[in-house]
């Protein structure tokens, strides 16, 4: 026991005795799950049995239709919403962290309440708001001008529309709170510098607030990237399944799940997460090339 005792009390071992439980836990869920994921990516899993069938999956997935539209989906939404969740978080956290905002705390309450609403809540009340019933919220508003009512989760344009609206609604405040504490890493004596020196409110934010704010931007525009290409929740509760009319909203997680856990089919569903996750480290190292992360600083 005395020797157990110092074992785990040697200063050199007591490092590691503390990350050993992370280390375990990320190869139990992490690690071992994606290596199984590869094998099942070139087996036909049936119950009980699997066989090696070579790239036949990846074979198939390269010529079926159907996930390049979930591709195309997939990418879409994630160019739209980074395009949005980033720039205007940005410029509303600038305006709720200036000095001259009344009630700072009470915008900031405000802006983040949607996200602490779950995404299924959040889901159902959009799916009922956008109803193409005569009745629904959305249809009674454009009644109000003479409009008629439109079903707007029945049409291409309008119902994608209406699912980044809800990724809108539900991340901004999120990301305002990630520009917000970048922010709060600026000396204040900047502003004050630029200000005397006769800077305007905007050019202040495009000199001093942007540049400065890169760091938190590519963090931002990391997770974005990530979160777009895995979305799947919001489509399978807006469209009440994930069955929407011309795959309208169908996603390449969303198309995982059709194929692996719907169709049974485990070995062909693990070849669309295999490459999904290898177009999201592709076009994360590719953004972090471009932003200049993997330079290495002059010595």
């Amino acid at each position: 026991m005395l020797r157990i005792k110092r074992f785990f009390y040697n200063q050199k071992v007591a490092p590691y005795m503390f990350v050993l439980p992370f280390i375990i836990i990320f190869c139990a869920f992490s690690i071992y799950p994606m290596i199984n994921t590869i094998l099942m990516s070139f087996q036909k899993v049936l119950p009980g049995q699997t066989h090696f069938i070579g790239i036949k999956n990846y074979t198939r997935l390269f010529s079926d239709k159907t996930f390049f539209i979930a591709l195309e989906n997939s990418i879409k939404y994630m160019v739209i919403t980074c395009a949005l969740l980033i720039p205007f978080p940005m410029l509303f956290a600038a305006m709720v962290n200036s000095k001259h905002m009344p009630f700072p705390n009470f915008f900031k309450a405000i802006l983040y309440l949607p996200a602490l609403a779950s995404v299924v809540v959040s889901g159902t009340i959009f799916r009922l708001t956008f109803s193409e019933s005569s009745d629904s919220l959305m249809n009674e508003i454009i009644g109000l001008f003479g409009a008629a009512p439109i079903q707007w989760l029945r049409v291409s344009s309008t119902g994608f529309t209406v699912l980044i609206v809800l990724c809108c609604w539900r991340w901004t405040g999120v990301n305002i709170m990630y520009f917000i504490s970048g922010l709060k890493s600026i000396p204040r004596e900047l502003y004050e510098s630029a200000e005397i020196d006769g800077a305007s409110s905007v050019q202040q934010f495009f000199k001093i607030t942007v540049p400065l704010l890169k760091p938190t931007t590519i963090y931002v525009l990391t997770i974005s990237i990530y979160a777009g290409l895995a979305m799947f929740t919001e489509s399978f509760m807006l469209w009440n399944g994930n069955n929407s009319p011309r795959n309208m909203g169908l996603t390449i997680v969303g198309y995982l799940y059709r194929q692996g856990i719907e169709k049974n089919d485990l070995g062909y569903g693990s070849t669309v997460g295999i490459v999904l996750l290898v177009a999201a480290m592709i076009i994360n190292v590719v953004q972090l090339k471009l932003n200049g992360l993997f330079k290495k600083e002059a010595m």
